[in-house]
């Protein structure tokens, strides 16, 4: 737990929950092909990725700050009402490291104006996008 940050006075820390059905299947997947840290396992396992947490957990049942709410693995991964989105300076480089390590892409990075992006999912369908922004930002 040493490499989690949590906010001292004020902040906030931004946290990504995956609801799995094979907890060490996407620990290798967010650790393994897109390069995170293992910084907990167990329930749940943390995983730090870049500048952010990726929790991974079993789904479950309500709970009391919960009541009605279930959570569970996608019932079909063609459905999405939201997805984690990880921003690149090299998307093709990326595609061709995570491809090779056994991520699976919708299609190829494709290149729509303002940003090139592609889609791929983790082992239990999460969507998940890649992109590298194309636009030029002013320095001054």
């Amino acid at each position: 737990m040493a490499d989690m940050e949590f906010p001292a006075s004020e902040g906030i820390v931004l946290t990504h929950l995956v609801v799995s059905a094979d907890v060490a299947a996407s620990q290798q997947f967010y650790a393994g092909v897109l390069g995170g840290v293992t910084v907990m396992e167990g329930g749940p396992t943390i995983v730090k990725l870049a500048n952010s947490w990726i929790i991974i957990n079993e789904g479950g049942g309500p709970t009391e700050d919960k009541p009605e709410v279930i959570l569970d693995v996608p019932a079909d991964p063609n459905q999405v009402s939201a997805f984690l989105n990880i921003r690149v300076a090299d998307i093709q480089k990326v595609y061709d490291e995570w491809s090779a390590k056994g991520a699976t892409f919708l299609t190829p990075p494709i290149d729509r104006g303002p940003e090139i992006r592609c889609y791929m999912r983790d082992p239990d369908g999460h969507l998940i996008e890649v992109g590298q922004s194309t636009r030029v930002l002013d320095s001054g």
